[in-house]
């Protein structure tokens, strides 16, 4: 279901989506009390499984509506659409807080509007994803067989079944798994995140509950000015602290940098420490800030001693990078197939041989903690 004032929006997104023969859109209203109106007045099993919710509305606008939706229908999955200023950047975040799935800045029509291809493949793919996922949040993930090759953009994923590889409790049949052996501990804690990782991220970070003896680095694939306001999301969720990283600033223990929307963020040897350093360097993988070029200066850095996290996200970015955590002794953890809206930066990572663990983010969280001796080891669900 469509949700938004304007007319010309709800063509557009009808258009975008309606052309999907996976989508059916159900209806689109102008308020949040239509929309009310018209899910009551659908039987249960018509119901949508994704509101796409605009939030600057008249009669009620879409913070009013938000969680009225929500206790209407539980279960349903709503993306804000925000416009792509600060002020909706801080709007988006406190709909998250209020129950929202995640959010899509709408493109502005300098960056081609809604006919850009980048914002239809990222739209899609959290409309399905979050079906998906709120249909069936721990379902069993389907095996996939396909030969070895380079992955495009949207990805399209390859890789050769090995049966005689070990595989942890918690591994699908046919991921190769990197079994733990003995390192040193990680002085560096590297998440990269893409579609859906906004609650990802506010999940594993919400389960961090006890300090981090070692500074954490954030790649999320976001525009300039929504990465503060996810600096700040995450910061009033009760884990470690989180702040949009500065160049040349000291990477302290127990909190967490954000690299900033249009940057890449890179980790270098200070006199006092690790630094944050910001470049416009050519995006990766389609991307600035990308998590490969954040990985592998991370490598350098810490000799090696670096643990990555990859939670879900379009597309390969982290996977070279992890590639390189992996050669250099480090630990590599990968977000699980059932709980990610797109299984794709993790996957990469899971069917390249790299995740020592393929776990929910509340589930590597409290991995995380082990590695340090904080938390209780054998939370963790399916923990090799």
């Amino acid at each position: 279901m469509l949700c938004d004032d304007s007319a010309t929006a709800r063509s557009a997104f009808a258009r975008l989506l309606g052309n999907d023969p996976e989508l059916d859109i159900i209806g689109g209203v102008g308020d949040g009390q239509q929309a009310l109106d018209a899910i009551t007045a659908l039987p249960p099993g018509q119901r949508p499984h994704v509101l796409l919710l605009d939030l600057e509305m008249p009669v009620m606008d879409g913070m009013t509506a938000l969680p009225r939706l929500l206790r209407l229908q539980p279960g349903l999955a709503v993306i804000v659409a925000s416009a792509l200023t600060q002020r909706g950047a801080e709007a988006a975040m406190a709909a998250l807080r209020s129950g929202a799935s995640d959010y899509v800045p709408k493109p502005t029509a300098s960056a081609g509007g809604m006919n850009d291809p980048a914002f239809r493949a990222e739209l899609l793919a959290k409309v399905k994803g979050w079906a998906r996922v709120r249909a069936a949040p721990r379902a069993a993930p389907a095996p996939v067989v396909s030969q070895p090759g380079p992955l495009p953009r949207p990805p399209a994923y390859a890789f050769q079944v090995s049966a005689a590889k070990p595989r942890s409790i918690g591994m699908p049949a046919g991921i190769p798994v990197r079994m733990p052996g003995a390192r040193p501990r990680p002085r560096l804690l590297a998440i990269g995140a893409s579609t859906g990782g906004l609650q990802a991220l506010a999940a594993f970070v919400k389960r961090l509950t006890a300090p981090l003896p070692l500074p954490g680095v954030i790649v999320q694939h976001m525009p300039a000015g929504f990465t503060a306001m996810l600096a700040d999301h995450l910061s009033r969720l009760g884990g470690p602290q989180a702040a949009e990283a500065r160049d040349g600033e000291m990477l302290r223990a127990g909190r967490f940098y954000v690299a900033p929307g249009d940057r890449h963020l890179l980790v270098e040897n200070g006199p006092g420490g690790m630094v944050a350093r910001l470049t416009s360097g050519p995006p990766e993988n389609f991307c600035r800030p990308a998590v490969d070029p954040m990985l592998r200066s991370a490598v350098r850095a810490c000799d090696g001693q670096v643990l990555a996290v990859i939670l879900t996200g379009m597309g390969q970015d982290g996977m070279l990078g992890c590639k390189a955590v992996a050669a250099a002794g480090g630990t590599v953890m990968a977000q699980d197939e059932a709980s990610s809206v797109v299984w794709g930066m993790p996957g990469a990572v899971a069917r390249a041989g790299l995740a020592e663990h393929l776990l929910p983010p509340e589930q590597l969280a409290e991995r995380v903690l082990a590695q340090f001796g904080a938390g209780t080891p054998g939370a963790a669900r399916g923990m090799a």
